[in-house]
């Protein structure tokens, strides 16, 4: 098939006659100047592939239509130049590839076609934990414990980075993986096969959209859509909508980052833009530096969209040379952007797209502002924290509310830590963390914490011993110019101190928190605090004794951990008072935006960045000294309790299955609304009395060897024990938080895995019932391998996040959803019944199907296969499966 746009190839250089490029913006109708950017991107992948067979001509057609398709569901396929995954993801797609690889030489097939054939990098930053802080040799005893808990992981991960070609592994303690992509892995323009195109990305971590920030369009999907994009398949999507997000006015001048994406998460959750772009435009961008953008499109999933794209402006030009990329690469970067129009001046309205929707923000009417307690969405003024956590303690149970009688919000728990007394009440911060990759990205608010910290020890204050503070750059280049600009040595006098390079706290990987603060908490039943400067806080995610979280710029995490409280005006109340007496108050010691912005055009440097990452992937010698088998098919360890060869290709045949009519499926659970995906499959500690930990308990393991369930998605006998194991699920079958369910045929209530395997047993297919917002959170292929193991064949809510209901179709499991206007209450399920669901023999995308229950009612469903490929994949029985046949075959 000839390219159809052949006639529009041009070299960019006349001296360079191999560097070629596709020149759309010559196409003479000019629908091509009206598209939104990030559609653009998508439309130069497509034509790109056109030699490949991977895009037919009318599928760039529908790209250039885009005004007139986008809300028919018109599908096109997307190939990403390069994929990125992290430890917790990476792990188990190694361990997917390595059984692939045997599935396939099983079916007589070549087993070293499973091989990546784009550029894959995985970088480790899920693993380390804050099992020290507040001493000087934290970050060394931290990294000491991460290799001696995870030895085996990486020495797998070490295996992979040999035995396949085009996977680099980024070792442990370089930083965490959005950080190293936007400082070091990122292209912008990707200058392959004698062609220029641009840079796009799909990642295993819903972060990825950190990416979009730079102009390099990109969003999360599950670990197995990225294995096969691995393998060379492309993404199917269908053409989405692209809200215009215009940004207007200046920042006042004590406004960080953090509540401008706080602000935004609120507001576009409000819009509702699950399943689409947000395209970001208007003067306002340019008052954005890339770490600003970078920290808005970080925030996507947490507003729900696909991605949230700034286009490249100079801005972005001179990011890449700030952070040491080759001057000639960015030269060309720039001279290609130029030439097809996709170099961008916010200023210049002419160049404003077409979009489907346009909304607006002032960022003058930002305030300092905070998210919680228990979701990203629930933004709260600074002002306004103490009232309205007072309120939520009282408020009935849910996420704005804990239910505490009126007669115990002030109760009080006196206790004892390293020989002083001190009292814990309700709103009492017990951890601080500067963490994520968030904010450690953005300099202005990593010296900002810095710039408050100096003010607050030079004003005496300090911050309460039994205070889990922590400080985990993102990279090294944060350390370096905290260190270099002279705060440091002042984070670290009010304990934040480094205490290891990767996510931590913002995962859950938080340690443990002082023993007789846990017995306080637990005394008082008190809804003590935790405060982050995260992107997530969803219950049970920070730690298991901090019932609230909030989100917070690092400086404002600094502040709360000095006042103690998240009940504190900062307004009317001191954070403080000095050994001299004096009341100091935040406004004493908030640094200004010209403040920051001062000492880092100072410090942060191109040489910074440039000594960093020359050495990143040798620097770590424990990584350096790890001992790999070189065999290109593993060697499975019968013993291993962290890799193991999973059964999800067990009795795989060239043959497909025809699907068959689930009958008398039993509900497992039935939910509410947003569900996340660390409900569903948690990353967090492993609870002693858990069936995961019957299970480690049994291969003759001890508690203090569990680890984490992150840590051990390479082991399906861990994750399928782990699958609804989150301590604060609510379960409409129980009438309290826990990870328990009814076995209806014997009416007992029992652990969730229990419960399935007595189901599996019997033969009883299972589903599960929930609400709005299914499957929120991180892109976690675990949260559909889990329920898939436990015999799940399909999940009925009103509506899905887009990862989840994504990797749900690549498990082969059936997402199913309510008509508009219906749900659970208005056709009166009780989840008691027991559920037939037709499958017709023609499946079509997005059809509707037939719903029967044992009581005689019936009613119908849209089966949320929403393309062809997405049905191609459900007749394999899932997406891997497809790749094995394609490969063996």
């Amino acid at each position: 098939m000839s390219n159809p746009f052949a006639r529009i190839v041009e070299p960019l250089d006349p001296k360079q006659p191999l560097k070629k490029f596709y020149n759309l913006s010559k196409l003479e109708d000019g629908r091509y100047a009206r598209l939104p950017f990030s559609i653009r991107v998508l439309l130069e992948a497509a034509v790109r592939n056109c030699d490949e067979f991977l895009v037919k001509k009318e599928d760039v057609e529908n790209i250039l239509n885009w005004k007139v398709v986008q809300h028919k569901n018109v599908e096109v396929p997307f190939k990403p130049a390069r994929v990125i995954l992290q430890d917790f993801t990476g792990v188990p797609a190694v361990v997917d590839f390595a059984a692939m690889r045997d599935a396939v030489k099983k079916l007589g097939g070549d087993p070293e076609k499973i091989n990546p054939i784009c550029p894959a990098d995985l970088v480790i930053d899920h693993s380390i934990q804050v099992d020290f802080n507040r001493r000087s040799d934290s970050l060394q005893k931290n990294q000491d414990l991460e290799f001696e808990r995870n030895k085996e992981r990486f020495e797998f991960l070490k295996w992979g980075s040999q035995a396949f070609k085009n996977m680099r592994i980024i070792p442990p303690g370089s930083g965490i993986i959005h950080q190293v992509n936007l400082e070091y892995l990122a292209r912008v323009v990707m200058d392959q096969d004698g062609y220029y195109y641009p840079d796009s990305v799909v990642g295993t971590d819903s972060h990825t959209t950190m990416i979009d920030g730079l102009g390099v369009l990109g969003w999360g999907v599950g670990g197995i859509e990225a294995e096969a994009v691995m393998l060379g398949q492309p993404i199917s999507m269908v053409l989405p909508e692209v809200v215009g997000y215009k940004l207007l006015g200046t920042p006042q001048p004590l406004v960080t980052s953090t509540d401008i994406v706080l602000t935004i998460t609120k507001h576009l959750r409000q819009v509702g833009v699950v399943g689409k772009f947000v395209e970001f435009f208007g003067p306002g961008v340019a008052q954005l530096s890339i770490a600003d953008r970078a920290t808005i499109a970080n925030m996507c999933p947490e507003y729900g969209a696909t991605a949230a794209y700034f286009p490249v402006d100079d801005i972005s030009i001179g990011y890449l040379i700030q952070t040491g990329r080759d001057k000639e690469r960015v030269t060309c970067t720039k001279k290609y952007l130029e030439a097809v129009g996709m170099l961008r001046d916010f200023k210049n309205s002419s160049q404003d797209p077409d979009f489907s929707q346009v909304v607006e923000l002032d960022l003058h009417t930002v305030v300092p502002c905070c998210s919680g307690p228990k979701r990203p969405q629930d933004k709260v003024a600074v002002s306004d924290m103490k009232k309205d956590f007072e309120t939520c303690l009282g408020a009935k149970q849910g996420f704005k509310g804990f239910q505490i009688a009126p007669d115990r919000q002030n109760s009080k728990v006196k206790f004892n830590f390293e020989g002083c007394d001190f009292e814990l009440a309700h709103g009492s911060v017990v951890i601080a963390a500067i963490t994520s990759c968030t904010n450690t990205s953005n300099p202005s608010v990593m010296l900002g914490a810095g710039l408050l910290a100096k003010k607050a020890v030079e004003a005496g204050l300090t911050v309460k011993p039994y205070i889990k503070t922590s400080l985990s750059p993102g990279s090294g280049v944060v350390t370096y110019y905290l260190r270099e600009s002279g705060v440091m040595s002042y984070l670290s006098q009010l304990g934040f101190d480094v205490v290891g390079y990767g996510c931590m706290t913002c995962i859950g990987n938080s340690g443990p928190l002082p023993e007789s603060v846990v017995e306080a908490i637990t005394q008082g039943d008190l809804v003590a605090v935790g405060v982050l400067s995260g992107n997530r806080n969803f219950e049970g995610r920070v730690h298991p004794n901090t019932r609230a979280n909030y989100l917070a710029s690092p400086p404002l995490v600094i502040a709360y951990a000095i006042a103690g409280t998240i009940r504190i005006d900062f307004e009317k109340e001191p954070l403080g008072i000095n050994a001299s007496g004096k009341k100091i108050f935040l406004k004493d010691i908030w640094p200004t935006r010209n403040e920051i912005q001062a000492v880092e055009r100072q410090f942060v440097i191109p040489g910074m960045f440039k000594e960093v990452y020359q050495k990143i992937e040798t620097v770590n010698k424990s990584w350096n000294a790890l001992d790999a088998p070189s065999d290109k098919l593993y060697t499975w360890n019968p013993k291993s309790t962290y890799i193991k060869s999973p059964p999800f290709f067990d009795g795989l045949t060239l043959a497909l299955q025809t699907p068959k009519t689930i009958e008398d499926a039993y509900v497992l659970l039935s939910f509410g609304d947003s569900v996340t995906t660390d409900h569903i499959s948690p990353a967090g500690n492993i609870a002693r009395n858990s069936p995961a930990a019957r299970y480690l308990t049994s291969r003759g393991l001890t508690p203090r060897e569990f680890n984490s369930y992150g840590s051990r998605r390479g082991n399906d006998a861990v994750m399928a024990r782990g699958t609804f194991a989150n301590i604060r699920l609510v379960n409409k079958f129980i009438d309290k938080q826990g990870p328990q369910t009814i076995h209806f045929p014997s009416g007992e209530t029992l652990d969730i895995f229990d419960a399935a395997e007595r189901y599996k047993q019997a033969g009883h297919p299972l589903i599960v019932l929930a609400g709005k917002e299914y499957g929120a959170g991180s892109s976690r292929d675990w949260a559909a391998k889990g329920p898939f193991l436990l015999g799940v064949k399909a999940v009925l809510a009103e509506s899905y996040e887009r990862i989840h209901r994504s990797n749900l179709v690549g498990m082969g499991v059936i997402p199913l959803q309510y008509l508009p206007g219906e749900d659970a209450g208005t056709l009166g399920l009780t989840g008691r019944e027991r559920y037939t669901i037709i499958i017709p023999e023609k499946l079509k995308p997005q059809m509707n199907v037939q719903i029967k229950l044992d009581t005689g009612k019936t009613f119908h469903a849209v089966m949320r296969f929403d393309t062809d490929v997405e049905l191609a994949y459900f007749h394999n029985g899932g997406i891997l499966n497809y790749m094995i046949r394609k490969m063996a075959s």
